[in-house]
């Protein structure tokens, strides 16, 4: 099968009218995107929007052959204009099956949320798994993986998630996003993120065919995420394991009885993370390491070192001075060893310190240097590191 993407935007298009967020003021040129629309083997369209007959004669195609044209989801706004010769549009209902002229069959796929998506399998059997703004798939599973899955990946990690714990995407399944919006900045961040949850962007007007080989984003094994105090850093971390159909979120804090402020950050935490994540909380962190299982998130290692240096006594001169100091090298470096030896995928989120701050008490400007120390030593075992700064992921090492 043939795909071409008249559009890949949200239904707003990209920028929004009338938005002036900088990432709207940024959509411009071959950066802009209308409305997802996808044409198929330029006999169905799933999809109708503004401008599809003068998208599809952009991308060098006529929808004079169109035989069928599927709507997955209501358009907020007017109506939009059936164009001279195309089929009257409609929309299949769920689990029911319709087969094209064209020798394509498409299945209505049911969503847990408005709207419909659709499962098409084309004359060579290659299938094709499009979905809508904003849904995931309401309880479906897959005999086999799709050749293609297109979706709101950035709106939904979670569908992708989903998809992949089901087996409907597989490691060769190419997972494109569409219906972007202007919560993702165009150009290398949004390369990124997709980058991230093993999707890929493509512009306006693509053509690309069902079963052919394409390369996955190679996603890093072992990442360090990097940033100050209310950065944005746990936030990126999340995101980066987003469409895991299963993660281990590995919370060193622990809890602290009493904390009112601390049981509310930790309440925050929890209530953004995904549902199928496990949490557990411990500053062992070498033997899962070497475990085999899902993806390790790891938050934080300043709070790790804390408890690292409590065990040790740390803060006291001569305990440090007589014991104290090695053992905690002993400790920081079976840390490193495991994440060296690691075969999980694994993001680490840690506190990136100093920027000429120098703090007033020993123990504060001890901890301070074991923490770059630390940051240092892990930062060399990942095979990506990012700093975040005012909620913008700078890419360190790739």
């Amino acid at each position: 099968m043939e795909l071409t993407l008249l559009g890949t935007g949200t239904p707003e298009g990209l920028p929004r009218p009338g938005c002036p967020c900088a990432a709207c003021a940024v959509s411009v040129g071959g950066r802009a995107r209308a409305a997802t629309a996808v044409l198929v083997d330029g006999a169905l369209l799933l999809d109708l929007t503004p401008g599809a007959v003068l998208a599809a004669a952009r991308a060098g195609h006529s929808l004079a052959g169109v035989r069928q044209v599927l709507l997955t989801h209501p358009h907020d706004g007017p109506a939009v204009e059936l164009p001279p010769g195309l089929p009257t549009a409609g929309r299949v209902p769920d689990g029911r099956e319709l087969s094209v002229i064209s020798g394509h069959r498409v299945r209505a796929v049911p969503m847990d949320a408005p709207g419909t998506g659709y499962e098409v399998t084309g004359p060579d059997g290659d299938r094709l798994l499009y979905l809508p703004p904003g849904g995931s798939p309401a309880g479906e599973s897959a005999v086999r993986p799709y050749d293609m899955v297109v979706a709101d990946v950035l709106g939904r990690p979670d569908a992708l998630a989903r998809l992949r714990a089901s087996g409907a995407v597989g490691p060769a399944t190419d997972v494109i996003a569409v219906h972007i919006d202007h919560d993702t900045p165009p150009g290398a961040e949004l390369d990124r993120r997709c980058a991230a949850a093993g999707a890929r962007a493509v512009p306006d007007g693509a053509t690309l065919i069902v079963g052919e080989y394409h390369a996955v984003p190679d996603l890093p094994r072992r990442t360090l995420v990097l940033g100050g105090a209310r950065s944005g850093k746990s936030v990126e971390a999340e995101q980066r394991l987003g469409a895991f159909p299963e993660v281990q979120y590995v919370a060193t804090g622990g809890t602290r009885e009493g904390d009112a402020d601390w049981a509310a950050r930790v309440s925050l935490h929890r209530e953004r993370r995904p549902g199928s994540w496990r949490t557990l909380e411990t500053c062992d962190l070498a033997p899962l390491l070497a475990q085999e299982g899902p993806p390790l998130l790891i938050d934080c290692l300043a709070l790790w070192l804390t408890d690292a240096m409590d065990r040790v006594g740390a803060w006291d001169e001569e305990t440090w001075a007589n014991g104290g100091q090695r053992r905690l090298r002993e400790r920081i470096a079976e840390l490193v060893a495991a994440v060296r030896a690691t075969r999980r995928t694994v993001v680490v989120v840690s506190n990136e310190v100093g920027s000429g701050v120098v703090p007033a008490t020993p123990a504060g400007r001890r901890f301070r240097d074991e923490l770059g120390k630390l940051n240092a030593a892990v930062g060399g075992e990942c095979e990506h590191v990012l700093l975040v700064v005012a909620g913008q992921a700078v890419i360190l090492k790739e």
